[in-house]
């Protein structure tokens, strides 16, 4: 004031010549005193903070001195970075310089390493690191063979055992329904046993009774089926359902029995099969392989019961495009890999009426394009029709392919109206229709111009 420079007061411990010698370090070398003092003032506030909250760590660890301990955990109160290489039990060592015309400098003195003395030392390796990682402990209740996984307990002797008690009756079709547990080598053993309780045993006696050999009285079975297709809690039982269907169909279609028992014998496994896939409270994608070669069997055996052999096929194939529809979006792949072996079935030489039909109708269970891609496509009705044509008693294989191609119609209101061979404006439908699809189905398809000229137009036709 008045032109002189008022004399500053020094308060607290925190000079500002330290302020400008951290200032010196880091570059600023214009730090006017003014702003050193604010700062030294408020690095002693800071300090004296870190101090008290210190305190009370010390307080409450029931201590009189406080430690390099307090002032981590009081700098992590505080939202600051702790230190790091400071503890109580390796307090570091500082070494004492002078330095002239100047305040004395402190230092932690590095320990002097002999070279010769390392190399000659054992190699210290260090830990790995601490990660995450994921795994599967169990997967439908059997325990992978995986490193993560302690190892399987090697047994020498596993003898082989029912899964279930005796069956009440020792006929060979209750026996040919009970699931046999196959001997495992040692190695192969899982490590977390399917353990089923009393109760489902009990369930799985009463079930496989009341449906195999089908029963007289109705009741039973729609019972049955029933139970399989509202009841929870039976995902345990679920891998027993399924393979005793599959031995249970492959014993049918081997014995070769044309007989009605047989026929509706078969009939019950399709039934099991679909109350399975109506089943909202099971888990059922593990088992959709041991699903598909029963029915594929069914569709495409030639043993079928002749009496049953067109109501089991239709009934196949309804099962399997239940099943495609469920499952098509989480296995892409299934949809055109089951088209495929139905359209070998349908197309490759030397093949029986009765694969044939089972192929037509499964590739109608497939959907409307695998159907067209079989039947048009690749010349599948051409090659039906040429087989059977001047034969009788292949009703049911014309049926079949009658009701795939109506499948590809679409629907009109109108009154159908044939094709006229000597028109000169049909006479070009008439002969592309006879090309794809042979004389036989053609001369049928002419009944419906309409008809015809809609499968000619679609794609492929």
């Amino acid at each position: 004031m008045n032109g002189k420079q008022k004399a500053r007061v020094q308060t607290g411990v925190f000079k500002p010549e330290s302020v400008k010698d951290v200032a010196d370090s880091l570059g600023i070398t214009n730090l006017s005193d003014d702003v050193a003092s604010a700062l030294a003032s408020d690095v002693e506030y800071r300090m004296h903070q870190v101090v008290e909250e210190a305190s009370k760590f010390m307080r409450h660890a029931r201590r009189t001195t406080l430690t390099p301990s307090d002032i981590d955990h009081a700098l992590r109160v505080l939202n600051i970075e702790p230190l790091y290489g400071h503890s109580p039990a390796n307090l570091p060592k500082f070494k004492k310089v002078s330095v002239p015309s100047s305040a004395p400098v402190y230092f932690v003195e590095d320990e002097e390493l002999d070279l010769d003395k390392v190399l000659k030392e054992e190699k210290v390796f260090l830990p790995k690191a601490v990660s995450w990682t994921a795994h599967w402990l169990a997967v439908e209740g059997v325990q992978p063979l995986i490193p993560e996984n302690p190892p399987s307990i090697p047994k020498t002797d596993i003898p082989a055992e029912e899964p279930f008690g005796q069956a009440a009756d020792p006929s060979q079709a209750a026996a040919r329904a009970k699931p046999q547990l196959i001997k495992r080598p040692a190695n192969k053993e899982p490590l977390v046993k399917h353990v089923l309780s009393k109760e489902l045993q009990l369930y799985y006696n009463r079930l496989t009774a009341a449906l195999i050999p089908p029963p007289t009285d109705s009741g039973k079975r729609t019972a049955a089926l029933a139970s399989l297709r509202i009841d929870a809690g039976l995902q345990s039982l679920l891998p027993y359902l399924v393979r005793w269907v599959a031995e249970g169909v492959v014993a049918s279609l081997r014995s070769g029995l044309d007989t009605e028992a047989e026929g509706r014998t078969i009939e019950v496994w399709l039934e099991v099969l679909g109350a399975l896939l109506e089943n909202t409270n099971f888990f059922i994608e593990p088992y959709l392989h041991q699903m598909l070669p029963p029915l594929l069997s069914i569709l495409l055996t030639s043993t079928l019961p002749v009496s049953h052999s067109t109501h089991l096929r239709t009934l196949a194939a309804q099962i399997l495009s239940r099943l495609l529809t469920a499952h098509s979006t989480t296995y892409p792949s299934l949809p055109p890999r089951v088209m495929k072996t139905l359209l070998l079935a349908l197309i490759a030489p030397g093949r029986s009426k009765g694969t044939r039909e089972g192929a037509v109708r499964g590739l109608m269970g497939v959907g409307k394009e695998a159907t067209r891609k079989g039947l048009v496509e690749s010349g599948g009705v051409k090659l039906v029709g040429e087989e059977i044509a001047g034969e009788s008693g292949n009703e049911s294989l014309v049926a079949a392919v009658f009701d795939a191609l109506i499948s590809l119609r679409t629907p009109s209101t109108e009154e159908p109206i044939p094709l006229d061979p000597n028109s000169d404006a049909d006479k070009p439908i008439v002969i592309r229709l006879r090309e794809i699809f042979g004389d036989f189905f053609a001369s049928r398809m002419m009944n419906d111009g309409e008809w015809a000229r809609g499968i000619l137009s679609e794609p492929g036709g």
